[in-house]
């Protein structure tokens, strides 16, 4: 017997060798991504200016200023860049200098919970390693949170949010769906509601197509997940006229003389990746070909591959014949209910990956989605995950290396996404007969 034929089917000395094994490498990524966090708390480096311009509009806000104009806000040259209702949700918050003097511990904490607040794939319990893997991942992966607590980023609510909206989406079908669909309604608009805060990143709510339900609920959801994207905007341009104005003009960049939110800012995304390439290609001026460029890169690189893959694994599973591709689709994602969340959360991590403004403190929040597709992974995809999405990582941060201005952050994001692509591709039915031994 081959030795790939033994990793398939171990022996059980062979199995106990391998968990082991597997238990020291997460051992070790956990040292690292710890040590990393532990590191930058000791560095006398004054962090937190996000949370110092966030808690600085509202403080003008409340003092009758207009928080667009940096010259308004305390001791920072940085733009506010959320809507205008957001305003007033942040002022209980940042009442009393509390959450500016405390951000660092007050995130963490945050942090732990969002690990813990992630569903299981259809399961109603979760496992101590399963919550284990989970919050590691959300400190580590991508250091997304080590750039969100060092910036004092309100990310962290927005994964707070996303965790809990996960947690309404992904429950386990019991046999009466209606029950649980209300719940499910909450769920896409609070994702909604969280898209609102970072435009760019609406298109995630597609994936709720993915999940197992009939196709008339499903688009129900994302409806409401439409609405719940729309309304912080509805309201802030009805209630705030003023501020909305000055918001937009703002987030164009029309300000003059101050700090502006540019899509193509320094960011590890495939849009600037893409403006890189054209500056090397001398198409730097052409707005065009970037866009051209990062559309083909996001298609040929994340998108079109998903897509395939879906397909494939759904041909290759009995299903009823008979409707259109889609009306195909929507029956073996309702035959296959907890392979259909794990295509909808692998959707959502793609989407998610694809955006054109993929700042590294944004990582934190596709470290949550990471997250979840991780727990199911058999051995040696679990430990390429690990490797490639917290360990290197978090090596490459302790050993001084900038992350800002290069794609390190996106190449390791990609390459995980590669690896729970090929092993959904490889294992389809791994995830459903786990749960039914799980009973």
């Amino acid at each position: 017997m081959s030795g790939a034929a033994r990793w398939l089917e171990p022996a059980a000395d062979t199995a106990a060798r391998r968990n082991v094994w597997l238990a020291c490498l997460i051992a070790l990524t956990a040292l690292l991504v710890l040590g990393n966090l532990a590191n930058d708390a000791r560095l006398d480096v004054k962090y937190g200016w996000d949370v110092r311009v966030n808690c600085a509009a509202v403080d003008a806000h409340a003092d009758g200023l207009d928080p667009y104009f940096v010259k308004n806000l305390k001791g920072t040259k940085l733009s506010y860049p959320y809507l205008p209702v957001t305003l007033d949700v942040f002022r209980p918050l940042c009442a009393g200098g509390f959450l500016v003097d405390h951000y660092r511990s007050i995130f963490l904490v945050l942090a732990v919970i969002c690990g813990l607040l992630l569903p299981g794939l259809g399961r109603t319990g979760m496992s101590a390693r399963d919550a284990a893997l989970k919050v590691l991942c959300a400190l580590g992966a991508f250091v997304g949170f080590e750039w969100v607590q060092a910036s004092g980023n309100f990310a962290i609510l927005s994964g707070l949010l996303t965790a809990i909206a996960l947690s309404l989406l992904l429950r386990p079908l019991p046999s009466g769906e209606n029950t649980s669909f209300p719940l499910r309604l909450a769920g896409a608009a609070l994702l909604g509601l969280v898209t609102s805060f970072k435009l760019v990143f609406c298109p995630v709510l597609a994936a709720l197509y993915f999940l197992p339900l009939p196709r008339s609920r499903k688009l129900a959801l994302i409806a409401m997940a439409a609405f719940g994207f729309a309304l912080p905007v509805l309201m802030s341009r009805l209630l705030y006229p003023d501020l909305f104005a000055s918001w937009l003009l703002a987030i164009a960049g029309q300000i003059p003389n101050q700090h502006a939110v540019d899509l193509v800012e320094i960011n590890p995304s495939l849009l600037l990746l893409a403006r890189d390439l054209m500056d090397h290609a001398g198409l730097g001026d052409s707005r065009l070909a970037m866009f051209a460029t990062y559309a083909l890169a996001a298609l040929a690189l994340v998108l079109v591959p998903f897509a395939l893959s879906v397909l494939r694994v759904a041909a290759s599973q009995p299903v009823r014949e008979g409707g259109s591709l889609l009306t195909r689709l929507d029956r073996w994602l309702m035959d296959q209910p907890r392979t259909a969340m794990r295509v909808t959360v692998l959707a959502m991590f793609a989407l998610y990956l694809s955006s054109p403004r993929l700042k590294e403190y944004a990582s934190f929040e596709l470290a949550l989605y990471a997250a979840i597709l991780i727990v199911d992974l058999p051995a040696m995809a679990l430990a390429g995950c690990l490797s490639v999405g917290l360990l290197i990582p978090a090596l490459i941060s302790l050993l001084g290396a900038a992350f800002e201005g290069s794609f390190i952050l996106l190449t390791v994001a990609l390459m995980c996404f590669w690896i729970l692509l090929l092993d959904f591709r490889a294992e389809p039915k791994r995830l459903e007969a786990r749960i039914v031994e799980s009973r």
